[in-house]
């Protein structure tokens, strides 16, 4: 195992514990700046609707693997369907929906950790399986853990292919410049972040301390941790 000289992050559960999505909450709030509601949807009305619109994307990733549906266009679609239109730009609309959905705070040790790595010049950056846009990630990070040096932040809303795909992943090594071998990927989900690092050559690091109940352990070789400071421990070891 050779020390890294960057470690990217999963957003979710990872560097950020998010609460119980909550739908209905998040369309309650965006539906206070509606200027028309010509039939009057409540937000439990609406959120059905996004439920079976959902449902019938979700049918078409078979066909089409790891498409990513932006926020932007299914709200759009959403709320013009029913009738609504509202005094808010996009962009609000998603922050809106997002922070009353899924409120969120920084995973336990997540603060110490980023700031243990800058300290020791190790590189970060993030990459998010996520439909809510990369402007909007970016700016939930920078409000939540606003000392983080994350070189870059890369949603798959921006680029298509979700984790895990090669394609994010080695997009990601473009952009810092890096090969896999040196570049180490810390993520909750078996699938997404640790089998996605696999396959791309990274050093799989699967974090569970967010996570609830006891989680199907993934397969192949990974670091497993449980809290951050476990992997300031690890480093020290490697030093």
């Amino acid at each position: 195992m050779h020390h890294p000289k960057m470690i990217l992050f999963d957003y979710g559960q990872t560097l950020i514990d998010e609460e119980h999505f909550n739908g209905v909450r998040g369309t309650r709030a965006v539906l206070q700046h509606a200027a028309e509601n010509r039939y009057g949807r409540t937000a439990e009305q609406v959120q059905a609707e996004a439920d079976r619109m959902i449902s019938e994307l979700s049918a078409c990733r078979d066909t089409f693997p790891f498409p990513e549906i932006p926020q932007y266009p299914f709200q759009n679609y959403l709320y013009r369907s029913q009738g609504i239109r509202l005094s808010i730009t996009p962009h609000e609309t998603e922050t809106i929906f997002w922070d009353a959905a899924a409120p969120g705070r920084p995973a336990p040790g997540i603060i110490e950790l980023l700031s243990e790595l800058k300290s020791r010049h190790i590189r970060t950056g993030v990459i998010s399986n996520l439909s809510f846009s990369g402007q909007a990630l970016t700016e939930r990070i920078n409000r939540l853990i606003p000392s983080h040096s994350f070189e870059f932040i890369l949603a798959s809303s921006e680029v298509m292919f979700r984790k895990p795909s090669r394609r994010i992943f080695e997009l990601a090594l473009e952009m810092a410049g890096l090969s896999a071998g040196e570049v180490w990927f810390c993520g909750d989900n078996p699938e997404c972040d640790v089998l996605g690092a696999q396959e791309t050559g990274m050093t799989a690091v699967w974090y569970t301390g967010c996570l609830q109940g006891q989680p199907e352990p993934p397969i192949g070789e990974f670091i497993s941790i449980s809290a951050w400071p476990q992997l300031i421990e690890l480093l020290n070891r490697l030093a």
